[in-house]
């Protein structure tokens, strides 16, 4: 039964190839929605390379999953697969990639639980900075919360009551349609929900840190967000006015100076934004996302390939 190790010889070399292409590549920067559902799915085939392969040589190792696997396929389908002969090495297969899974899940219920007590510490902290005068009542639309504070900053506090949290100096330091743009900035990751990429990838990269796929998702997934939040900004309120915005925010932060800080990122899209890489076509983004659109049916094509060929 080689099923099984092609589909794990093929999450490897995914998993080995794909960020080595992905990261070395210029065009990410042009278009980084495509490259986070490109990255999306390259880390959703090499998943479900993991788990076909679990599924199969489990079945093959152990009566009990066989039954379940194969329930309603007819005996052709079973013998195709040559399940009988492939028990003694299945085992050693089937064994670690299950405590594979369960780690898996461990580490994005981890996530969850972390995400949870990060958000209400911060509703916490949120309430004690601003709280509600005497009587006030809580709105139904109260997702803008102005903090007293002598650091320009904003940031989007996600959740089941999302809000949009800007500091006294922010407003006072940005001006005009800097402002605007930066609430469309955070906007646009709550719009598109990159809370969930992150933990995700957070989840992933904690999990397996030496597995490169995963690795690599996680420092790109942040990057590429806030490059697509930017274009968001800049589609309604124009480039020029979302990077003097985030020079605005981070001047005094140091991370325009020679020394590199956690927020070293910002020059790059600052730059980025006043001079913009051209985008590709229509038609062009369409092939990219169709392709990868594929990337994921590989794993599925080559698992249920021998059972398709059986019923014929």
């Amino acid at each position: 039964m080689m099923v099984p190790l092609a589909l794990m010889l093929l999450a490897l070399l995914a998993a080995g190839l794909a960020p080595r292409v992905l990261t070395r590549s210029s065009w990410p920067d042009r278009e980084p929605v495509l490259a986070l559902w490109v990255w999306q799915c390259v880390v959703g085939a090499v998943l479900l390379c993991c788990l076909l392969a679990m599924a199969l040589s489990g079945a093959a190792a152990f009566q009990v999953v066989r039954d379940n696997v194969f329930a309603p396929a007819p005996n052709g389908v079973v013998e195709a697969y040559g399940l009988g002969a492939s028990a003694p090495w299945a085992a050693l297969l089937a064994v670690p990639l299950a405590c594979g899974g369960a780690w898996t899940g461990a580490m994005l219920l981890r996530e969850v639980r972390d995400a949870r007590a990060r958000r209400r510490t911060r509703r916490a902290e949120l309430r004690e900075r601003a709280p509600r005068l005497p009587g006030e009542q809580p709105a139904a639309d109260d997702r803008l919360v102005v903090l007293e504070g002598e650091k320009p900053d904003a940031w989007w506090l996600p959740g089941a009551a999302p809000q949009l949290v800007i500091t006294t100096a922010a407003l006072r330091r940005l001006k005009g349609r800097q402002l605007d743009a930066v609430l469309e900035h955070e906007q646009g990751h709550a719009r598109a929900r990159h809370d969930w990429l992150l933990h995700c990838s957070a989840a992933l990269a904690g999990g397996f840190p030496r597995v490169p796929v995963f690795a690599a998702f996680h420092d790109q997934v942040h990057r590429l967000v806030e490059l697509a939040a930017d274009d968001v900004a800049s589609r309604r309120y124009g480039r020029l006015t979302i990077a003097l915005a985030l020079v605005e925010l981070n001047e005094d932060r140091g991370v325009f100076g020679p020394c590199p800080t956690p927020l070293a990122q910002v020059p790059q899209r600052v730059h980025r934004l006043l001079s913009p890489p051209s985008r590709w076509t229509v038609g062009r983004r369409l092939r990219v996302t169709a392709v990868a659109s594929l990337v994921p049916l590989v794993p599925l094509m080559v698992a249920f390939g021998p059972g398709i060929s059986a019923l014929r």
